[in-house]
C-alpha cells in the first residue's frame, strides 16, 4: 500500500492565486527571501507573484515598503504591529491583492527574554484584511526560517480560502 503524498504548499498557493485571480507580494525579514524562493519553484507563478522584498533592516522596511518608522520604534521590529504594517505596505507598494510578511529572530544570536530566538510574526494581507500569527519555532537558524516559510504559506492558503469562500 502506497502512502499518498500531499501537494507542496507552493503549488496549492499557485492554484488558489490562479482560481481567485489574485496577485501576491512578499516582505521578508527573518526568512530572507525564502518564501519568494519557495514560490518560484512553481512554473507559471510569475503570472500571480509580482515581486518580493527582502527588508532585512529597519531602514529597508521604511525605504522599500514604506513602513512607518514610528511603528517600529513604538512596538519593536519583531511585533505583530510591524508584521501587519509590513504586509499592508507591501501590498500597497506592489499594487497586489495579497501580501505575506515575516519579521522575527532566526538566531542563534539576537534573542532576549522578551524577544527570544525563534520568535516570528507572520502577517497576511488579502483584499484589505490583515491577520498576524505569532510563532515560537525551535531549532537552528535554518529550521526557524523553514518553519516560518511553511507557516506563512499555510496562513496565506487559509486566508485566501476564507476570503473567497
Amino acid at each position: 500500500m502506497t502512502e499518498q503524498v500531499s501537494q507542496p504548499l507552493e503549488y496549492l498557493v499557485y492554484e488558489l492565486l490562479k482560481k481567485y485571480h489574485c496577485t501576491l507580494t512578499t516582505a521578508e525579514s527573518a526568512t530572507g527571501g525564502m518564501i519568494a524562493s519557495t514560490l518560484i519553484n512553481v512554473p507559471g507563478i510569475s503570472e500571480f507573484f509580482q515581486e518580493g522584498y527582502v527588508t532585512y533592516s529597519d531602514r529597508a522596511k521604511v525605504k522599500m515598503i514604506h513602513v512607518n518608522p514610528e511603528t517600529i520604534e513604538t512596538y519593536g521590529v519583531v511585533s505583530s504591529e510591524t508584521a501587519a504594517e509590513m504586509a499592508e505596505s507591501a501590498a500597497r507598494t506592489a499594487d497586489c491583492n495579497a501580501a505575506l510578511s515575516v519579521t522575527g529572530v532566526a538566531g542563534p544570536d539576537g534573542g532576549t527574554k522578551e524577544c527570544p530566538v525563534g520568535l516570528v510574526f507572520i502577517g497576511c494581507h488579502v483584499n484589505g484584511s490583515t491577520t498576524v500569527e505569532r510563532h515560537l519555532f525551535e531549532g537552528d537558524r535554518m529550521n526557524v526560517r523553514r518553519e516560518a516559510t511553511e507557516a506563512a504559506l499555510r496562513l496565506l492558503i487559509r486566508n485566501l480560502k476564507e476570503e473567497y469562500k
